[in-house]
């Protein structure tokens, strides 16, 4: 566990040279430490200043200064951390900055852990565990989407609900164990029909964001999306043509790519995953075939397969229903008529029409085949929108919480299986002591996921994915 009676410093913004950095100090010595090393014009010191006030000085560290700069001054608790906090703004040179630090080390700060002053934040009360992890989602945030997950989570999200249900069971809890000292005398302490009632609304509320959990984790880690057809179908094409740059290597010579390429772009404020994979054929290549193992492979993890197929060549289209029948029900199957320019509309490539294939291409080319020219680059809009739709991310995110926290998931689906056991226990006349053991295993794992646990390793694991100056 951290040392909260030391007072930390790091660099808040990103390594590099920018117009300005700042450096952050935190603790119950912030102010005398700056204060060595912070010359007012006016001569006053920052530990005399008002709280949410910003100071124009420069520092001066072995009578050399080192920078003109602007001390912002927080007083305790208003301030992230809940400990008075002083950011010095900075010109963005990495020696000043590392002058700036060193000097702040000399004057008696320590150097900063990963996610310190965020566990700080935490630890003194100004946020739940819950949303001081999502300071470091709202840090990673590339999308809108992102960035509304996180935001919401910021605000308190689904914490205040869970805390509350919490609460509630940990009453029904005690009055169970209660019942437990007094067998003797026949009595009930906790109404059954008010728990059942209790646990089925928070079955009703796990339920929802367990469910959530597959929209949160695409928000944050991008919808995966494989592209998958015959060879020469213009897979690397369309990756392409997506990505707006030359990513995939394009040729005529069939089997090109013989691993999966892997880019991410973002859509209507949607982070996607798209993988180009190895074209599916019969060969004796024996590199080609582990690329074609590693089609099938990405295939069943992407949430959307796009199917590729090619209007000028018949074959292509037979491969239709062989890829259906390879995905889930839950993914979700895409199918694009490549090269369209080259035909008209109501053509069917070619293909014999007592063949079993034409009504297949029939339908893929006229009804559910979006038509386009990945060479040309037409037609990509409605692929564009179709993968929206099919990602089923809702344009607004509204009030609804969302889970994208795989630690909140697992804790949630665990507490859902305590829950429904308990409430199985209720039913069946299970004993007093199991049902109060489940339902304390609830209120353990719910509370694990706001903070009102004690485990550090927990807490360490958590915080030093974090960058150091947040």
């Amino acid at each position: 566990m951290i040392d909260l009676s030391s007072t930390i410093a790091a660099i808040s913004t990103p390594a590099g040279v920018g117009g300005i950095a700042v450096v952050r100090i935190s603790g119950a010595q912030a102010f005398d430490v700056c204060d060595k090393i912070f010359a007012s014009p006016t001569g006053k010191k920052l530990s005399e200043q008002k709280t949410a006030t910003a100071h124009f000085g420069k520092i001066i560290f072995e009578n050399t200064t080192i920078d003109e700069v602007l001390a912002t001054v927080f007083r305790a608790p208003h301030s992230f951390t809940g400990e008075d906090t002083v950011e010095i703004s900075c010109h963005g040179s990495t020696y000043i900055q590392q002058q700036i630090l060193q000097a702040l080390m000399g004057s008696g700060a320590s150097m900063a852990q990963p996610g310190e002053f965020t566990m700080r934040a935490f630890l003194n009360g100004k946020m739940d565990l819950a949303q001081a992890e999502a300071v470091a989602d709202l840090i990673a945030s590339s999308t809108r989407a992102m960035h509304r997950v996180a935001m919401q989570q910021m605000r308190g999200g689904y914490s205040n609900d869970i805390r509350a249900l919490r609460d509630k069971l940990l009453h029904f809890a005690s009055m169970l164990e209660l019942e437990l000292d007094f067998t003797d005398e026949d009595v009930e302490f906790a109404n059954r029909d008010e728990l059942k009632n209790l646990l089925r609304e928070i079955l009703r509320v796990i339920e929802k964001l367990t469910a959530s959990f597959s929209v949160g984790n695409a928000i944050k880690k991008g919808v995966p999306v494989a592209i998958v057809g015959a060879p020469n179908v213009g897979k690397s094409t369309l990756l392409n043509a997506l990505l707006n740059d030359e990513k995939a290597i394009v040729s005529d010579i069939e089997g090109t790519t013989r691993d999966a390429i892997e880019d991410t772009i973002t859509l209507g404020g949607v982070l996607f995953r798209f993988i180009d994979t190895a074209g599916i054929r019969h060969s004796t290549d024996v590199v080609e075939n582990l690329g074609i193992e590693r089609t099938f492979e990405k295939m069943s993890k992407a949430a959307i397969v796009i199917l590729l197929l090619d209007a000028t060549r018949p074959e292509t289209f037979g491969s239709l229903e062989k890829i259906q029948a390879q995905l889930s029900a839950e993914q979700q199957l895409v199918v694009v008529v490549n090269k369209s320019d080259a035909l008209n509309n109501s053509c069917h490539c070619g293909l014999d029409p007592q063949s079993p294939d034409f009504e297949i291409a029939g339908q893929a080319r006229n009804d559910s085949g979006i038509k386009l020219s990945a060479k040309n680059k037409t037609g990509l809009q409605e692929l564009e929108q179709k993968l929206l739709e099919c990602a089923s991310i809702p344009n607004s995110l509204g009030s609804d919480s969302i889970v994208s926290n795989a630690r909140h998931y697992e804790a949630f689906s665990h507490a859902q299986q305590s829950i429904e056991r308990a409430l199985e226990g209720l039913n069946t006349g299970l004993s007093e002591e199991l049902v109060a053991f489940e339902i304390r295993e609830a209120t353990r794992l719910l509370g694990s996921i706001v903070g009102d646990i004690s485990d550090n390793d927990i807490l360490g694991n958590i915080f030093e994915k974090f960058c150091v100056g947040k």
